[in-house]
């Protein structure tokens, strides 16, 4: 069974309807019942009972997401989330790196310590700690000037605004934010790629996979870069989705009979001059 998601959209956030100035297209919209007038949501394309919720020219009318917009509306806030959560995480990381580099020659003292008062356990296991991996490479972060970490802490920091900065333009839908996810994801791909030849891990596998999955649904999805017709076929799609040009285009309500011959009303229609992310 199907996901209708334009009618659970319009479950959780409410229906969008709208009044046009034009004659012929308004009275497509709405209707006359025994309890008030009804207009059709843009969206789902249900009669709802009450006054619209905006009016004007058809050409200012919102472009409501619907059908496959509203997927792809949902599979974007789902990265920005990622996004952000992941943005968070390496701030944190950010923020321990720059703690340790001023605090490095206490900290080094204080493992020493531990490390000798442990040693007597990890003899008695026959647990050489001395030609560890896990205590070498520990030992090897003592080694770091503190410049060096200072600067890998700023590093981490300006990955995070990034991270951060395209969870919020994903979730707005923003065309900028898209261009952004592609360029920066792709040039830390070859990094996860070297992580892995490194040290193999269902995490970095399922984070590789998602981010190449994530980059090929954004370029070819949104069709960036020229891509499938570049941006004016992505608009003329969304253009398409939506129901008031749908209305338009047809002349007709749903149900209506056609007049004899085909012919479509001679009202010029308008045409909708307004950006698919004016309105998410």
């Amino acid at each position: 069974m199907s996901t209708d998601w334009d009618r659970r959209h319009c479950a959780r956030k409410g229906h969008v309807t709208y009044a046009p100035d034009e004659p012929g297209l308004r009275g497509k919209l709405t209707a006359s019942t025994a309890v008030g007038p009804v207009w059709r949501c843009l969206r789902c394309g249900d009669f709802v009972l009450g006054e619209p919720h905006g009016g004007g020219p058809a050409d200012l009318a919102p472009l409501v997401p619907r059908g496959r917009a509203l997927r792809d509306l949902f599979i974007l806030r789902f990265l920005a989330v990622e996004r952000v959560l992941r943005g968070l995480l390496i701030v944190l990381a950010a923020w321990a790196v720059w703690k340790f580099s001023n605090s490095q020659d206490a900290v080094h003292q204080l493992f020493e310590n531990d490390l000798t008062a442990f040693r007597p356990v990890a003899d008695h296991f026959h647990y050489d700690l001395d030609h560890s991996p896990v205590v070498d490479t520990i030992r090897k972060t003592f080694d770091y000037k503190k410049s060096t970490l200072q600067a890998a802490a700023g590093g981490l920091l300006l990955y995070a605004l990034i991270e951060i900065v395209e969870g919020f333009g994903l979730w707005w839908a923003k065309r900028w934010a898209e261009y952004l996810t592609v360029v920066a994801t792709a040039a830390f791909l070859p990094i996860e790629v070297y992580e892995l030849t490194e040290k193999v891990s269902w995490f970095k596998i399922a984070t590789l996979a998602l981010n190449v999955l994530a980059v090929l649904y954004i370029l070819l999805g949104k069709r960036l870069f020229g891509l499938r017709g570049g941006r004016a076929a992505f608009e003329a799609e969304r253009r398409g989705a939506s129901l008031l040009e749908v209305e338009q285009s047809a002349g007709e309500r749903p149900g209506e009979e056609r007049p004899a011959g085909g012919q479509q009303p001679k009202e010029p229609l308008p045409v909708r001059r307004r950006s698919p992310a004016d309105t998410v």
